[in-house]
C-alpha cells in the first residue's frame, strides 16, 4: 500500500485505524436507516450529488461579499461530518491516555490532517463529480466565470479540511485547571454525571420522605460550606429539569444544541413555507423542508429522552420514588417543540387570506403532523419499525403540504 493508506509512524496507524473502525461502527448503526432511506429517496439523493457544487459556483456571479459568505458556509458544511463526529473519531479515553506519551506536535497534526481526511476525502470526491456535471453541461452563466467557481470549490475544500484539522486538535490539548475544578464543583469527582448531586437535592424534598434521605449518601464533607440542599418543588418537574434538561447541556452532551438547531431550522421552514418570498424555490419544498424539519425534531428529542431514561433507569429502580410518571413526562416534555412550530404554524396561517390556499388542506396536514409527532414520541418500536415510521411520515406530511397552496 501507499504511505498515505498505510501510515508508517506506530500513532498515526492507531489514529487510522481507530477512525476507520469508529466510522465502520457509526455506519452499520445506520444500516436500518440507509435502507430506507435509499429505498425512498434515492432518486432525490442522486440529485442533491449533482447539485452539491452548485450554489458555490453560482456564487461566484454575486457581489464578493456574498462570494465570500458562501466559501465560508460550504467549507463549514465539508468539515461538519468531522465536527458531528469528532467524539466518535478520536474517543475522550484515547485523548487522555495520549496526554501523557511524548507525541510531538507536528506528529499529532500530521494524525488529526489524516484523520479528517478520510472524511472529507470520499466528499470532495463528490464534488468533483458534481463539477464535473455541470462543466460538462456548460451553461451559458458558467462560461465566464468557470475558472474562479473551479478555484473557489477547491479552496472551500481545502479549507473544511483545515478547520476539520482543528476541530480534531483541539481534543488533544490539555484540560484547563479551572475547567476540571469548575467540574468538581459541589464536591463532585470531574468525571461525575451529576445524579448523586440530585440525589442529595432528592433527599430534601417533603415528597420524597424519610426513607429518600436515608438512601442519599453523606456527602457533607465533599460539599463547600456555603451549599445547602433545595427543596425540589414541584417534584417531579424539578427532578426532570435535573435529570433530564440540564444533562442534555453538560459536557460533551450536544443533544440541547442539536435541538435547539433543529427547532430555530423547523419554525425558520414554516415561516419561509408560509411566506414564501423567492418564486425560484417552489411553494412546495418550503414545505418539504418544513415537514422534514418538523419530524427530525421529534424523532431526535425522543430519541435524546429514551436513551436518558436507559442510563437513569438502574440509578430510578433505587430510589423510592415512582419512576414512571416521571419517564412518561420527559417523553410528553419532548413533544412541546413540535408543539411550538405547529402553533407558528397554525397562527401564522390565521393572518394569510383564505383565497391564497386551501384550509381543508391545511387543517389536514396540522392533524398529519399531530398524529405522527404522536406516534413517534408514544410507540415503542424496533429500529427499522421507527425508520419506516419516520421516512413514511416525512412523505406523508410531504405530500400534504405540496398541494396547500393554490
Amino acid at each position: 500500500m501507499t504511505p498515505l493508506l498505510q501510515p508508517d509512524h506506530p500513532y498515526l496507524r492507531l489514529r487510522h485505524r481507530m477512525a476507520r473502525h469508529a466510522l465502520l461502527q457509526f455506519l452499520a448503526s445506520l444500516k436500518n436507516s440507509l435502507e430506507i432511506l435509499l429505498f425512498c429517496f434515492m432518486p432525490v439523493l442522486l440529485g442533491l450529488f449533482a447539485m452539491i457544487a452548485l450554489p458555490l459556483m453560482a456564487a461566484m456571479t454575486l457581489a464578493w461579499p456574498l462570494a465570500l459568505a458562501a466559501l465560508a458556509t460550504q467549507a463549514l458544511l465539508v468539515a461538519m461530518p468531522v465536527i458531528l463526529l469528532r467524539r466518535r473519531l478520536h474517543p475522550a479515553a484515547c485523548t487522555a491516555w495520549a496526554r501523557a506519551l511524548p507525541i510531538p506536535p507536528a506528529l499529532g497534526w500530521t494524525a488529526d490532517a489524516l484523520v479528517a481526511g478520510l472524511l472529507v476525502g470520499p466528499l470532495t470526491a463528490v464534488y468533483a463529480v458534481s463539477m464535473g456535471i455541470w462543466l460538462y453541461q456548460w451553461p451559458l452563466w458558467l462560461r465566464p466565470i468557470a475558472g474562479q467557481a473551479v478555484a473557489a470549490t477547491m479552496l472551500s475544500l481545502l479549507l473544511g479540511w483545515l478547520l476539520a484539522t482543528v476541530v480534531l486538535a483541539r481534543r488533544r490539548q490539555p484540560i484547563l485547571r479551572s475547567r476540571a475544578a469548575g467540574r468538581a464543583v459541589e464536591g463532585q469527582h470531574p468525571g461525575s454525571t451529576g445524579i448523586h448531586h440530585a440525589l442529595a437535592e432528592t433527599a430534601n424534598a417533603p415528597a420524597a420522605g424519610p426513607a429518600l434521605a436515608a438512601a442519599a449518601p453523606d456527602q457533607k464533607g465533599a460539599r463547600p460550606d456555603g451549599y445547602t440542599p433545595s427543596t425540589l418543588h414541584p417534584f417531579h418537574l424539578a427532578l426532570w429539569h435535573r435529570l433530564f434538561w440540564l444533562p442534555c447541556w453538560r459536557a460533551d452532551n450536544a443533544a440541547g444544541v442539536q435541538q435547539t438547531v433543529l427547532l430555530l431550522a423547523a419554525l425558520a421552514g414554516v415561516v419561509l413555507w408560509v411566506w414564501h418570498p423567492a418564486a425560484v424555490i417552489p411553494t412546495a419544498l418550503w414545505g418539504a423542508y418544513a415537514s422534514l424539519m418538523l419530524i427530525l425534531l421529534t424523532d431526535r428529542g425522543d430519541k435524546a429522552v429514551r436513551e436518558q431514561s436507559t442510563l437513569l433507569h438502574p440509578v430510578l429502580a433505587s430510589w423510592p420514588v415512582a419512576a414512571r410518571p416521571l419517564l412518561l413526562g420527559a417523553r410528553a416534555f419532548s413533544l412541546l417543540p413540535a408543539l411550538l412550530v405547529l402553533s407558528s404554524f397554525a397562527l401564522l396561517m390565521a393572518r394569510v387570506p383564505p383565497q391564497a390556499y386551501k384550509p381543508q388542506l391545511a387543517h389536514s396536514w396540522l392533524l398529519a403532523a399531530l398524529a405522527a409527532t404522536g406516534a413517534i414520541v408514544g410507540l415503542d418500536l424496533g429500529p427499522r419499525g421507527r425508520v419506516v415510521l419516520v421516512a413514511l411520515s416525512a412523505l406523508i406530511l410531504t405530500a400534504i403540504g405540496s398541494e396547500v397552496w393554490k
